[in-house]
């Protein structure tokens, strides 16, 4: 019997409601020029971000997710139809009430470190998430509803829940769910950052990182447990693959069509003619998941504690024209905080807003910022309507630097608004937050789940809820969200926040729908998208041709 068919209709109901889209993918992988699958060989692949950890308790950069899923493993994971299948786990069942999960493990399988892996390694895992200081954020949101973790037998494991929570499949099946060896968990010397000491159960084994440089990883010889998603089983194809880090996105195509690389991800309107025009190269583009790049208004303080402000924001905004100028045609606009790749996305939302310069105008004389100053900036009370975007840079990607540009000669052009915007390492970035010294947040998310993304931006107890807002209304719509199993009352919770927190409130700027590029020699095979996360798949499916 196949190992999901464990499952108990309540489970297969969760799944599916779970589900998501795989969002717009303009090409699909084909052997081309590489031929059939073989093994052997190393390349190298060009990436736009260098991770701030190799510990994938602590993701938070979706452009590191095609490296956590090449050391590391999940209990669960996603088909290309968006349901969730076993991975390290062979199946599960939930119990009526939906406050008891129980899973079973596959046998046979080792840590790369030779640590077994079984039922005391995943809550070894778990325990450790739950840690006071480990990860606060997972603890607080997806693990929110958590009340025990039980090693039944070495096979089996079961959760225990407070609360019926629908998101507890989601977290099994993401990065900050995957198993770390309870060998690094108790020896890693910088556990939280991660590392060569840092090890799972996946199909390639860090061997060497040089921070600013490169990720050189090595094939695991003893590898056999793909999940049903990989198009083959056993080992991974190549030998090894290096991992570049290159910012800039001329450098990364420079590079691949000089053939310096053989793969890079990352690639913007104006040099993607560069690689559609040259026969010997391949692009692929796919949507992400979870929520949409957005600007999130702190609304604990002036200026954007005014409604009529965030509006006039928005509305001085001509995000079609912003959008074009900077991306030209590739952009998909985004006019809610989920990702229209989502089926939670409300399309109802869809023209209610921006470029409406007349009515910026008319809003911001009406909050009281109806002078201005010699710059053609608004004041009021002698101050100027100044308002702060911190880009912490290790999470810029996609132009976002230039776009933060464009958006900031619009809103002054527009409407008299003073834009700061200040581009600064992590350390910098943080210090603001936690100061409240910034506006405007930006952020998206590549959660397979637009729940979990939300649960985290939104909620008055959300990691990164920086628009600061504290409504019982919106938390209330989160929790029963989270809580609901049918697939249509849940869209339905979803649509209503949506309308809330978009419509009504205005706490933030929808901008864009993340998308991902992947350009390749057409002697590589394999290359692929991960399922529903549309984020570039690990290496485990490449292959190099003759």
């Amino acid at each position: 019997m196949p190992a999901n068919r464990l499952r108990t209709l309540p489970a297969t109901a969760l799944a599916a409601l779970l589900a998501v889209v795989a969002g717009c993918s303009t090409a699909t992988p084909t052997a081309e020029a590489a031929g059939q699958p073989r093994s052997g060989g190393t390349l190298t692949w060009a990436v736009e971000t260098e991770p701030v950890t190799l510990n994938p308790h602590q993701y938070a950069q979706a452009k590191a997710r095609l490296l956590v899923w090449n050391t590391f493993e999940s209990l669960l994971t996603y088909d290309q139809q968006g349901k969730l299948v076993p991975w390290l786990a062979t199946g599960w069942t939930v119990t009526p009430d939906g406050l008891s999960y129980t899973l079973t493990l596959r046998d046979r399988v080792t840590f790369s470190d030779g640590t077994p892996f079984d039922s005391a390694a995943v809550k070894a895992n778990i325990d450790k998430l739950r840690e006071p200081g480990y990860a606060p954020a997972v603890a607080a949101v997806q693990l929110r509803n958590l009340k025990a973790v039980e090693a039944v037998d070495p096979r089996t494991v079961r959760l225990v829940l407070s609360a019926p929570d629908v998101l507890i499949l989601d977290f099994l099946a993401s990065p900050q769910g995957a198993q770390v060896s309870p060998t690094s968990l108790r020896q890693a010397k910088n556990l939280k950052a991660g590392g060569i000491d840092v090890v799972g159960t996946g199909p390639f084994v860090l061997d060497r990182y040089v921070p600013g440089q490169e990720l050189h990883y090595r094939r695991n010889a003893s590898y056999d447990w793909a999940p049903p998603t990989a198009t083959h089983t056993g080992p991974a194809h190549l030998d090894g693959i290096t991992y570049r880090f290159l910012k800039e996105s001329a450098v990364r195509v420079g590079a691949l069509t000089s053939n310096q690389v053989q793969i890079i991800e990352g690639v913007p309107a104006t040099d993607q003619p560069l690689v559609t025009g040259n026969r010997t190269l391949r692009l692929n583009r796919e949507l992400n998941s979870g929520s949409a790049y957005s600007y999130y208004f702190n609304t604990s303080h002036a200026p954007f504690d005014d409604l009529r402000v965030r509006q006039a924001f928005r509305e001085a905004v001509d995000v079609d024209t912003v959008l074009k100028s900077v991306y030209r045609d590739t952009a998909t606009r985004a006019w809610s905080v989920i990702s229209p790749s989502s089926p939670l996305y409300d399309k109802r939302l869809e023209g209610g807003y921006s470029g409406d310069t007349a009515k910026a105008n008319t809003l911001l004389d009406q909050a009281g910022w109806a002078a201005r100053d010699a710059d053609g900036y608004r004041v009021k009370a002698g101050k100027r309507l100044t308002v702060r975007l911190v880009q912490s840079a290790p999470f810029v990607r996609d132009r976002r630097d230039v776009l933060a540009q464009a958006v900031q000669a619009a809103v002054k052009q527009s409407a008299g608004i003073d834009l700061k915007v200040s581009l600064v390492d992590q350390g910098t970035a943080t210090d603001a937050f936690q100061r409240n010294e910034y506006e405007v947040f930006d952020n998206s998310r590549a959660d397979t789940d637009a729940g979990a993304a939300l649960n985290l931006l939104l909620h008055s107890l959300g990691g990164i809820n920086r628009t600061q807002v504290n409504d019982p209304r919106i938390d209330k719509l989160l929790e029963t969200g989270q809580a609901t199993a049918d697939p249509t009352k849940r869209a339905g919770i979803y649509a209503d926040l949506q309308q809330q927190v978009v419509a009504e409130q205005a706490l933030l700027l929808p901008l864009y729908a993340p998308a991902d590029q992947i350009a390749a020699s057409t002697s590589v095979g394999g290359v692929r998208f991960e399922p529903t996360a549309g984020v570039p798949a690990s290496a485990y499916d490449l292959w190099i041709g003759k």
